[in-house]
């Protein structure tokens, strides 16, 4: 018998192959876990709904979040049918979620034509395709101080 994380891990291959013979994006699935139980399963969404920023693992994320009712998804663990992109990458930190499984690298998400290759190399190599610009003004902080000053706040 196969166990769990072999088993969610191919949960999410299958889910992944579903989504991408029903068109609705590309060839990635994740689910998030808690307790061993399956409590959200994301999809990669970015060409139907046309959403760039609706990848599987911040699906998952995001279904996961709303039936906990928490943005803190410590405890849960996440599986993904390939590495996470920086994004998706992004999103797990800030949902403190401290464990991930993927099936395929990254490398093989690159090989079939996803930027991820290509964005891990800018970000590792400060060098950007992309033009940042800062800005700066007399109350370019004072978001951060209101924050700092506010006593009600809920950190994250």
């Amino acid at each position: 018998m196969k166990n769990d994380k072999e088993q969610f891990i191919n949960k999410v291959i299958e889910l992944a192959q579903k989504n991408v013979l029903a068109g609705k994006g590309g060839p990635f699935a994740a689910i998030v876990v808690k307790d061993n139980k399956i409590i959200s399963y994301g999809y990669n969404q970015v060409t139907s709904k046309k959403d760039p920023t609706l990848h599987a693992e911040i699906d998952a994320i995001r279904k996961a979040a709303k039936k906990l009712k928490t943005f803190d998804l410590s405890g849960c663990e996440i599986f993904s049918s390939c590495y996470p992109c920086p994004m998706c990458f992004s999103a797990i930190y800030w949902a403190n979620i401290k464990k991930v499984y993927y099936s395929a690298a990254k490398e093989v998400a690159t090989k079939y034509g996803f930027k991820d290759g290509k964005i891990y190399d800018e970000l590792k190599n400060k060098i950007k395709s992309v033009n940042f610009m800062e800005i700066k003004t007399k109350g370019s902080n004072l978001p951060f101080t209101e924050w700092k000053n506010k006593k009600d706040k809920i950190k994250y």
